[in-house]
């Protein structure tokens, strides 16, 4: 296939992670050109599933990047990379317990893909081992565990880019720039929201584990539970002990967007309601149904979600939206435009278009990456640690005013809140033999 094709297929693709791990190796291989042995960069990847399979990919679109390893908890999940990987004639080192693949010398690059609730410890490791790390959004599963990233990133001086890559996306970035060019006057408030049209999640009985299985290594510091399959692979992200729901998987990506078209750090006061009400029933321990209100010192934020509807705000099933009282900015990952307010029937400022995506966010934000890797240069990742970090604070504070059923306020000095019920929240209790610091 010619080049050509190759990136217009690349592109179309970056919409959604099932067609991101969907890339064919042999097609891969074929775009690959061959590079000095001395100047390859040699990754490995924690969690070879979904987005760490998605990540991988867009790194290895590279030709100075190597696969060298792989880790995860599923036998079934390593042969089935480790066949893939063949087509590139790359012969990865398998493992199941990362610490011992982070003693592995030919490593300069971790990418961390598991679920949330081991994002800290891994991250913490890989740094202390000299490696740079990418590593999945949401950064955290905790406020106290972002705070620690970020500590462990800078003593070490790695490069770390959290895979919040619409940060890297030109649409993205051109409505950003357009909201702080101040043409849209004063913002006073800001919305983002997800509208997912996931359905009910059935109960389902606990189950023996899966043959090949660590389920001691995938549980890690997360409290010890019985195996049960709502709770395995993709479904984690709705259990508070190993994520956050849709307020850590999707409110990370456009929260943080509020945020830097706003310039903010830290709300002052956070509200949140919700629960189980699209689906009663429903196995999830995390809301279908979310709104939270954030207090900044000169605009609000409001964020909400459900499950099971699709048509959203503005008519958009996910997006934001930066209200100024000249004209209001609607952004989500297809494109942007402004609407303008009216004055006596008259716009207050010129209309935009609709400007659709135009590139790849994914493959951006990975080569952003390998380039700060390679120039040691962490003022030019697109997304550092300090960023995620930031967002997924955000975040979890909602859930921590949805959890406790109060109105948090949030004492940046401190970095506490003034409630005690939020700050039980603050950071989880590993289990397991593991520890934090």
């Amino acid at each position: 296939m010619k080049r050509r094709s190759f990136l217009q297929q690349g592109a179309t693709l970056g919409a959604g992670m099932a067609l991101l791990a969907g890339i064919p190796m042999d097609l891969l291989a074929a775009y690959r050109k061959r590079v000095s042995a001395n100047d390859t960069i040699g990754v490995a990847l924690i969690g070879a599933n979904g987005m760490g399979w998605a990540n991988l990919t867009s790194m290895l679109k590279l030709p100075e990047v190597t696969c060298v390893a792989l880790c995860d908890v599923d036998d079934a999940v390593l042969q089935r990379r480790k066949s893939e990987l063949e087509k590139l004639q790359q012969q990865p080192a398998l493992y199941k317990d990362y610490r011992q693949m982070l003693a592995n010398k030919d490593v300069d690059i971790v990418i961390i893909a598991t679920p949330d609730h081991w994002h800290c410890l891994m991250l913490a490791d890989a740094c202390a081992a000299g490696k740079d790390v990418y590593v999945e959004k949401p950064a955290s599963n905790s406020i106290g565990e972002a705070t620690l990233m970020v500590a462990a990133a800078n003593q070490h001086q790695r490069m770390v880019q959290v895979n919040q890559w619409q940060r890297s996306q030109q649409h993205f970035k051109d409505a950003i720039a357009f909201v702080h060019s101040g043409k849209l006057g004063t913002i006073a408030q800001t919305k983002a929201w997800m509208y997912n049209g996931h359905g009910i999640l059935p109960p389902a009985a606990d189950a023996p584990v899966p043959a090949g299985v660590d389920y001691n290594m995938w549980l890690g510091p997360a409290p010890n539970r019985t195996f049960n399959p709502n709770r395995f692979h993709y479904n984690f992200r709705w259990y508070w002990d190993y994520a956050g729901g849709l307020m850590t998987d999707w409110g990370v990506h456009l929260i943080d967007m509020v945020l830097l078209g706003m310039k903010a750090q830290m709300p002052e006061r956070i509200s949140s309601f919700g629960g189980h009400l699209a689906y009663p029933t429903d196995a999830r321990e995390t809301p279908d149904t979310q709104t939270a209100l954030y207090e900044f010192a000169h605009f609000q934020l409001t964020w909400e979600h459900t499950m099971g509807r699709q048509y959203g705000l503005y008519g958009l099933n996910h997006g934001i939206a930066f209200t100024g009282d000249k004209g209001t900015l609607l952004l989500n990952r297809d494109g942007w435009e402004v609407r303008p307010e009216m004055d006596k029937k008259q716009p207050k400022m010129e209309a935009i278009a609709w400007q659709k995506r135009v590139d790849n966010g994914l493959d951006l934000h990975t080569a952003n990456f390998v380039a700060a890797v390679k120039s040691r240069d962490a003022a030019s990742l697109n997304c550092p640690i300090e960023a995620g970090a930031l967002v997924a604070q955000v975040c979890h504070m909602g859930n921590a005013a949805l959890r406790t059923h109060q109105s948090l306020h949030w004492n940046a000095t401190q970095q506490r809140f003034a409630e005690k019920a939020a700050n039980k929240l603050l950071l989880p209790k590993y289990a397991n033999g593991w520890k934090l610091g």
